[in-house]
């Protein structure tokens, strides 16, 4: 997190600015005025042949100038020539191409003069030249021989071009040269090999020049390379070998310098100029550079290297940088050093450069040029275009080297004064003109501005004005007489106050006044100080891993009087916002981060009048980049060097590297681990296996994740060797009652060692001494034939290569194949453990009749019949299963009161033998299951109704049912009580002992054995007292159960509907019956039921009461539907609160909410009324 200091561009600004302040002062254009040139073209002016020729000379004076232009010297006469033309009110030329012509024969130095009746002033003497492109002169090359480790320089030589072409290499394929330390271009476009070596051959070398106006590129035949070697094999293995050049045969040698040539050099600079110095040096090793000052240090801040450290550049050079530099060329041989002395020279720069002079009449002025250079240059004065010498004399004028001095100037002393100065390196050329006027003051900005500032800043009060003499200006603050100058004010030549540091105290109204001895002027300018735009919480730099989301903050205070902006930059550039970012007024939120969000992002809060900055870096912790540039290297029989370039961590550090490899054999394509290794080496030694044609790649891993593979090393094979090991998992299975299917699993290639990879598979039967049967097999299988029944084997399996025979083998026993058994178990003996379970015992079987592997023995039961005659039973079968050699086992789960029957048989592998003699037996009686549908009603808060149905399993002839409940309230549990029904009943009623109490009952069957298990309900939640329906009480509930009181409420709503149809008789007659509720509209002291709330039938009243639509809406609500008597009675249960009393619907919406409000019972409707007597 930190604020941002103001961009260099904006300190710039306030330095040319402040720098305007001392300009000497311009005449209005309304006022007479000698010409002035404002717009030229570049002294040395190259143009595209393909293009009108534009030379620009553009002025202003008054009155308007006239142009004219010299070419070499000499006059030139547009008029003659129809392709060139002047454009209209400017002196520029147009040399158009368009009609024909040559552009080459317009070459030359041009020259234009702006001229009026007060002076003329001179452009820069304007070289124009055309832009060349000259083709490459056709050669032949020969190919270039040359012994590897021998320096070579292939030249380029390009045609001259104007200006001088980019030069580049690339090969005939367009593909670039690739460039390092040992292969590097020069300056002079050629490209030098400080040794080649034997890979340089393996593509062609082609210069290619670009030239600028004609954007075309020119390619010279390429060259191509012819190494001779002691090692003709291009083994790429040593390329990165230690000692690449003694591995490769090459002789090492100590540098010698390629360019530039000798001990010594020297060159020449220009001031303000870039310096170039280059040192190219041939050796094996390949040398390195370094550069050092004689007698000093370089400059840091303008020195930097290029071209691999072979070029040293130092950027605008000054006189103390001239003098001696030297390159130190080095390897492990030696070194060799070149001197190189630097003289910078200057073209003319100005010390003091002319500048208008106005001047009334009678004043004294002077115009001063002054440069400098190297060598010094020389200054020649002009006037109006033409040598001072030969000008007219003027006895008011008096020139004194580099200065002229005007004295008690007249009208007649108007003209324009050049000032040339030059040397051997340039010129530069100065107009400046005298005009004498006789003016008063003048404002020259709109009157009454309004000008805003931030407070404590630096800021400028504007006043251009005009007069002749040059009036004085003061300034004063709301109308006082005190000039405002020195201290926190300072007021510049042309008119500006500047006001150091803005405060409160500052605003109000400043006049300037300029006067002079013609008269005075004055403008007002009001200024209004507004408090500075401030963040005042600033992002702070954060680190996300990539996928999460992130906030940066940035909350600002500002004058509200302005028009607040706040805007995101993410490295110094506009933040696009797209659809994973939100920009809020305080902060902006990236959404799914990702690497590319990583960088810088600046607040900027602005105002029309000032900014704040505040800057956050956002880290983004991402997957590591792939390794690069694998290299093999120390190649040995069983082992190799990897080396690898480790990539970009993405801010979080490697943890480890995956070294994979792939062989092209067994599985190509296909990449497994080979090792792993700490994330801070990047070099391995790899173990490996013989006759594998190795392939390598490298995985970077860190806290976020995984790195993409890196590119894939090169190939390197191991020679072969025989198997060191043989296949592991070796068996012998039948598959068939007469085979036997010997398996394992295949070697890999890391395990093969060698080519055409088999296997000698031998047998032989268990424990007779016969000979090995033996083949070969290629594959991963073999099945032996005719084999006996289920008999031992010896195993052996052996691999082989064409290196030879892996190691003895281990001896593995199989079997041949199982075939069904042939016996079932007999006296198998059956008995009663209880209801649910029996215990079975047997005679083992004979190991001959098994045929293969005794699984298990396993018994088929079902059940028949249950001893309950009406009761249906599935027969479905069922196993019981026993693994291993047993005699005797446990069924369980089984029904009680039931008749079964139960088989037995022997499992091997191949599957059952025979069935045994088939067994009955009978489960005796057991405990019931739970009754079904076990159901609690509470029609009303008198009684609780029970139901249920029969056990799904009765297991026994039932005997009963056990009902135990216990009513309880909270925490209090009262007495249990137990009721015995007999087997039939499957209902029974409980009389509540209390209304609030709830109960919890438990059912269970009985058979002569006992009770079975039990199911328990819990009779309903009495009413919430609370509900918004009605506020009844406990006791109304009840009465509210009763037939009697359903009764009366029927009365009642025939009594309304009797009301209502008398109602809507009267209405059709005319008359009005205004409902009246006591509360919304009282009555007055005439109307002799107000007590009583009764209806009023008077025809005399014609206007209803305000009240009496909500009267009659909750007198009437129903009056469509809800009257029915299932409404009452019987049906409906949306009309009966959970313990089955009646909801009452005629209760007015008014005293719903008194009662709700109040907790008062009072009744306003004919129901509460009821209720209120009862």
């Amino acid at each position: 997190m930190a604020r941002q200091q103001l961009p260099p561009w904006v300190h710039a600004a306030i330095l040319l600015c402040l720098l305007s302040l001392g300009r000497a002062i311009e005449i209005p254009m309304d006022l007479s005025q000698p010409p002035t040139i404002t717009k030229q073209s570049v002294k040395d002016h190259i143009v595209d042949p393909r293009d009108n020729i534009l030379i620009e000379c553009e002025a202003k004076g008054n009155p308007a100038p006239s142009f004219h232009w010299t070419r070499n010297s000499r006059f030139f006469n547009i008029a003659k020539d129809p392709r060139v033309s002047m454009k209209r009110r400017s002196g520029t030329l147009v040399i158009d191409f368009r009609s024909g012509g040559r552009p080459e024969e317009y070459e030359g130095e041009y020259q234009c003069f702006a001229r009026n009746k007060f002076g003329t002033a001179l452009s820069n003497r304007i070289r124009l030249q055309v832009s060349k492109s000259p083709l490459w002169p056709k050669e032949n090359l020969d190919p270039v021989v040359v012994q590897e480790g021998a320096p070579l320089t292939l030249q380029c030589n390009p045609p001259p071009g104007l200006p001088s072409p980019v030069i580049f290499w690339m090969s005939s394929t367009m593909d670039p040269i690739t460039q390092d330390k040992r292969v590097s271009q020069g300056h002079n476009g050629d490209l030098y090999f400080s040794n080649v070596m034997l890979q340089d051959m393996q593509t062609d070398y082609s210069c290619n020049a670009r030239f600028h106006f004609t954007h075309t590129i020119q390619q010279k035949n390429a060259f191509t390379l012819k190494v001779l070697t002691n090692h003709p094999h291009n083994d790429s293995s040593l390329r990165n070998h230690p000692d690449m050049y003694s591995a490769r045969g090459v002789a090492e040698r100590t540098p010698s310098f390629m360019y530039p040539q000798g001990t010594a050099s020297s060159q020449m600079v220009l001031r303000g100029m870039d310096l170039l110095l280059e040192c190219i040096a041939s050796g094996v090793p390949t040398p390195d550079i370094a550069w050092y000052k004689k007698g000093g240090d370089l400059p840091s801040d303008k020195a930097k290297f290029e071209n691999f450290n072979k070029a040293l550049r130092i950027t605008n050079v000054s006189e103390e940088d001239s003098g001696e530099y030297f390159c130190l060329a080095s390897n492990k041989m030696g070194s060799i050093r070149h001197t190189i002395s630097v003289r910078v020279k200057a073209a003319p720069y100005w010390l003091d450069e002319p500048k208008n002079l106005i001047l009334a009449p009678g004043e004294d002025g002077r115009l001063v040029c002054r440069a400098s250079g190297n060598p010094k240059p020389t200054i020649q004065w002009m006037v109006n275009g033409e040598p001072l010498q030969s000008a007219p004399p003027n006895p008011n004028r008096e020139v004194a080297g580099d200065t002229i001095i005007f004295r008690d100037t007249q009208i007649s002393s108007r003209a324009v004064y050049q000032c040339n100065t030059s040397n051997e390196h340039g010129y530069l050329l100065a107009n400046a003109f005298v005009s004498v006027l006789d003016v008063p003051p003048r404002m020259l900005s709109p009157r009454n501005q309004l000008i805003r500032v931030i407070l404590y800043n630096r800021t400028r009060l504007d006043c251009p004005f005009f007069g002749s003499p040059i009036p004085t200006l003061r300034w004063f603050k709301n109308g006082q007489g005190s000039n405002l100058d020195g201290g926190n004010y300072h007021v510049y030549e042309n008119g500006s106050l500047e006001i150091k540091m803005i405060h409160k105290e500052d605003q109000g109204i400043y006049t300037c006044v300029a006067t002079n001895i013609l008269g005075k002027a004055e403008n007002q300018v009001r200024l209004e100080v507004k408090d500075p735009t401030r963040i005042f919480r600033m992002p702070e730099d954060q680190v996300a891993k990539r996928g999460t989301t992130v906030q940066l903050e940035c909350r600002v205070k500002h004058d509200p009087s302005l028009k607040l902006t706040v805007s995101w930059l993410k490295d110094d550039e506009p933040l696009y916002i797209g659809n994973r970012m939100k920009k809020e007024d305080d902060s902006l939120t990236i959404f799914g981060v990702a690497e590319r969000d990583q960088g810088s992002y600046t607040c900027v809060a602005s105002t029309e009048l000032d900014q704040d900055l505040a800057k956050a870096y956002l880290t983004v912790l991402g997957r590591p980049d792939r390794p690069r540039d694998l290299e093999l290297t120390d190649l040995a029989e069983r082992s190799v060097r990897l080396t690898w370039i480790p990539g970009d961590d993405n801010n979080s550090p490697i943890t480890d590297y995956v070294v994979q490899f792939e062989e092209d054999q067994f599985q190509p394509g296909v990449w497994h681990d080979h090792s792993k290794f700490p994330g801070s080496v990047n070099s391995a030694v790899l173990q490996l296996s013989p006759y594998v044609n190795y392939q390598f790649r490298v995985i970077a891993i860190n806290e976020v994740g995984s790195s993409h593979p890196s590119l894939p090393s090169e190939r390197y094979r191991t020679s072969g060797a025989p198997p060191e090991s043989n296949p592991a998992d070796v068996k012998g299975e039948g598959t068939r009652k007469n085979n036997m299917e010997i398996t394992w699993t295949p070697m890999n290639a890391t395990s093969a060692f060698g080519p055409n990879l088999r296997y000698i598979v031998k047998w032989r039967r268990r424990e007779t001494r016969e000979s090995w049967n033996n083949v070969t097999v290629w594959g991963s299988r073999y099945v032996v034939g005719q084999t006996p029944v289920y008999v031992p084997y010896e195993i052996r399996v052996q691999a082989e290569n064409d290196f030879g025979k892996g190691p003895e083998p281990d001896t593995v026993i199989g079997y041949s194949g199982e075939d069904y058994p042939r016996a079932a178990p007999t006296d198998v003996k059956i008995r009663v453990l209880n209801s649910t379970a029996i215990s079975l015992q047997w005679n083992r079987v004979y190991s001959d009749t098994v045929q293969g592997l005794l699984r298990e023995y396993r018994a088929y039961y079902w059940r028949e019949s249950s001893l309950l005659k009406s009761l249906w039973v599935s027969q479905k079968r069922q196993q019981a299963s026993f693994p291993g050699d047993r005699l005797r086992g446990v069924v369980p789960r089984l029904f009680p009161y039931s008749n079964y029957k139960l088989e037995m048989v022997v499992v091997n592998g191949r599957g059952d033998g025979p069935r045994s003699e088939t067994k009955e037996f009978t489960t005796p009686e057991g405990v019931p299951s739970a009754p079904r549908r076990f159901r609690v009603r509470q029609p009303n808060l008198e009684t609780i109704n029970l139901e249920w149905d029969h056990p799904e399993h009765p297991n026994g002839i039932l005997t009963g049912y056990t009902l135990r409940y216990v009513a309880f309230n909270g925490t209090k549990v009262g007495k249990q009580i137990v009721e015995n029904f007999s087997p039939n009943q499957t209902k029974f009623t409980v009389q509540r002992a209390d209304p609030v109490s709830r109960y919890r009952f438990t059912l269970s069957a009985r058979t002569q054995v006992g009770s079975g298990e039990a199911v328990t309900e819990e009779s309903p939640a009495p009413p919430n007292e609370a509900t918004p329906t009605a506020a009844y009480t406990n006791n109304q509930a009840d009465i509210a159960t009763q037939g009697w009181f359903i009764g009366l409420m029927c009365a009642i709503a025939l009594l309304v509907l009797i009301l209502l149809i008398v109602c809507f008789i009267k209405r059709s007659r005319g008359g009005k019956y205004p409902v009246r509720e006591k509360k919304d509209v009282p009555l007055g002291p005439e109307d002799p039921k107000e007590e009583d709330g009764s209806f009023d039938y008077s025809d005399e009243d014609n206007k209803p009461l305000q009240g009496s639509q909500t009267s009659l809406d909750g007198t009437i609500k129903q009056q469509e539907s809800d009257d029915s008597l299932v409404d009452y009675g019987e049906g409906g249960e949306g009309q009966f609160n959970e313990d089955g009393s009646f909801i009452g619907q005629y209760t007015v919406k008014k005293d719903k909410e008194e009662t709700e409000g109040n907790e008062s019972s009072e009744a306003t409707s004919p129901v509460n009324a009821i209720y209120s007597l009862a």
